[in-house]
């Protein structure tokens, strides 16, 4: 799953290794599978085998298995010798991991970014956090939404290598989002949280900025670890 943004579009979010797979068999399998473990289709556990995805996708075996090995190079998958792949799932520390080093990447991010953002920039940020209420009952549509926003933010800083682990991290958690929004009407204080992050990010001030994200990121440790047995 790709979250790019054109500035004015959404399109999709950045994932993977770095290098060119787009158009290949192995990619369209990669993708497929990502979204899948993202949207939670396949939720921890789940026994994955290459004949049977390959299958389903009309494809060899051969692009299944190089999907299963990026994906597992980000650890999102764990590899059984001769036994397919397993979905890799995280435990209370390993959650609490994730979210403090997003933390800190999405604050030395948008640290970088405060310098270079323009009004069309904070036009734009509105347009995704509108895009994030208007879509508040559909679980799945809004944590693609909240993706997008973090993740259009931080690109601003023009690091792609930064911005390709944050959405890494992303990606991990990702499933863990979906579960918990399918519980929960509407996320407590919301809206209010990212819009005082663009009001931070207005006053031009890189530490205060940074200061919001981070405290907004690891605000939501306590929501998501407490789903976790």
């Amino acid at each position: 799953m790709r979250l790019f943004t054109n500035g004015e579009n959404v399109v999709y979010a950045a994932s993977g290794d770095g290098n060119d797979h787009n158009g290949t068999a192995e990619d369209q399998a990669y993708q497929y599978l990502l979204d899948s473990i993202c949207r939670g289709r396949h939720p921890q556990g789940t026994h994955l085998v290459a004949e049977e995805v390959a299958a389903e996708l009309q494809m060899s075996r051969m692009p299944v298995r190089g999907a299963f090995k990026r994906l597992a190079a980000e650890s999102l998958l764990t590899l059984r010798p001769n036994r397919g792949a397993v979905v890799s799932g995280l435990n209370r520390e390993q959650m609490c991991e994730v979210f403090e080093m997003r933390s800190v990447l999405e604050g030395l991010a948008i640290r970088i970014a405060v310098s270079k953002l323009t009004e069309k920039h904070l036009i734009h940020l509105t347009r995704l956090l509108d895009s994030m209420d208007d879509t508040h009952n559909e679980p799945y549509e809004w944590v693609l939404h909240h993706r997008v926003f973090h993740e259009y933010l931080c690109s601003l800083s023009e690091r792609p290598r930064l911005l390709r682990q944050i959405s890494l991290l992303n990606s991990s958690i990702s499933p863990y989002m979906h579960l918990w929004r399918q519980r929960v009407n509407q996320p407590q204080n919301d809206r209010e949280d990212h819009r005082q992050i663009i009001d931070a990010l207005r006053t031009g001030d890189p530490t205060l900025a940074e200061q919001m994200i981070r405290h907004h990121v690891e605000g939501t440790i306590p929501l998501l670890t407490n789903m976790l047995p």
